[in-house]
């Protein structure tokens, strides 16, 4: 085994990173650092106790009581309740507060003269995540607020509860979250985040070991080890970058989807079998681009730009089928787009392979990529070695 190409190659990479780990130290805790960190951020799931304000002009029992059941929540917090609404306008300018209820003189007297008093409600949409949540829990409260009031008003009435009921709430729904019951933002989040950092990194790490080799001028000696053949050349260099972040995306997945409890409804080793193909795509994308492009600075500015669009491209952040038709094909050319239709069908569907062979073979497909890298290598060794 130690005469074959790849395994002298592969050695030769051990050897190259251990007499220059700074690059694999440093990355690796950038990943570990973001996993600490988002799951840290999310681990109760969503924000809680956003800062929100009330302008209470009313000053009435009925006021307070909103002011009081909207503190209550465990989505939002009353930070302050102002006097008037340039006060309140001038704390969310600030940042103090996202939203605010403005409650006006005299609602008190108009509910119990049978009118219907006006709230506005004064959201700060500029923080997409913030923003929605205040609105949706004072929205919830506005609702329940003023369905207390008009259960006050029908009882003295005389209404009874059946009647009060039917008459407040004539159509029952529920609401039922596929997949996320929890509404936990950091299933969302994380799930397909941490394997794109994953793949990001694999890419990035590949690209700047084939472009290294340039900068010092050992491409000879490196394929050299390889016998002169270019494809145990680059498989025996990507070799230990794909153990490494490979080892790494299936820790955060072990974390994730049994420490952590993130739902996995499907098997555990297609979604290891998804993992890894991720990686392996990934290195076939930074092998093509640092194989095709011989200067080393332009060769990782692209690798950056690839992975960069990658996170918009995937389809978890913002819905493929939304984009413009020439977006949507080229979705398609990223590895992470596939993994994250992969986790989809696995994990929270509960699929099996027949579901999902389409994009398995896609990620396969990205080993055409380094079939044109390896040919680009030895066109480059045969016309160097001419020269």
């Amino acid at each position: 085994m130690k005469d074959y190409p790849i395994y002298r190659v592969f050695k030769r990479e051990n050897r190259r990173l251990v007499n220059s780990p700074r690059y694999l130290i440093v990355l690796t805790l950038g990943a570990v650092l973001t996993f600490v960190i988002f799951a840290t951020m999310t681990n109760k799931g969503q924000p809680q106790r956003l800062p929100v304000g009330v302008v209470d002009m009313d000053g009435s029992y009925l006021s307070r009581r909103i002011c009081h059941e909207l503190d209550a929540t465990s989505g939002v917090k009353v930070h302050a309740v102002y006097n008037n609404h340039m006060e309140a306008r001038r704390a969310m300018q600030r940042g103090e507060i996202f939203a605010f209820y403005e409650i006006p003189a005299g609602t008190y007297n108009d509910v119990l003269q049978f009118k219907a008093p006006h709230f506005v409600l004064y959201n700060n949409s500029a923080y997409l995540l913030a923003g929605t949540l205040c609105y949706k829990q004072l929205a919830s409260m506005g609702i329940m607020a003023g369905a207390a009031v008009q259960r006050e008003i029908l009882r003295k009435k005389g209404f009874d509860e059946d009647q009060i009921m039917g008459l407040i709430q004539p159509v029952a729904f529920e609401t039922r979250n596929i997949s996320n019951p929890w509404i936990n933002y950091g299933i969302y989040l994380m799930t397909t985040l941490i394997p794109a950092v994953m793949a990001f990194l694999a890419l990035m790490h590949t690209g700047y070991a084939i472009s290294k080799e340039r900068r010092q001028k050992s491409i000879k000696r490196w394929m050299q080890k390889a016998r002169g053949n270019g494809l145990y050349a680059i498989l025996g260099k990507m070799l230990p970058y794909t153990l490494w972040y490979t080892l790494l995306a299936m820790i955060a997945n072990l974390i994730m989807f049994g420490f952590m409890g993130f739902p996995m409804e499907g098997n555990w080793l297609l979604m290891a079998l998804s993992t890894v193909l991720l990686i392996f795509a990934a290195q076939c994308a930074g092998v093509f681009i640092s194989c095709c492009i011989t200067d080393p600075s332009l060769a990782m500015s692209v690798c950056t730009l690839y992975s960069a669009m990658s996170f918009s491209l995937s389809g978890f952040s913002y819905p493929i089928e939304s984009m413009p038709p020439l977006f949507q094909s080229f979705c398609w050319l990223y590895p992470i787009r596939h993994y994250f239709l992969n986790y989809r069908e696995i994990a929270i569907y509960g699929n099996g392979f027949s579901h999902c062979w389409v994009q398995f073979a896609a990620l396969l497909g990205f080993g055409l990529l380094l079939l044109d890298g390896v040919y680009m290598l030895n066109w480059q060794t045969r016309k160097n070695t001419a020269q």
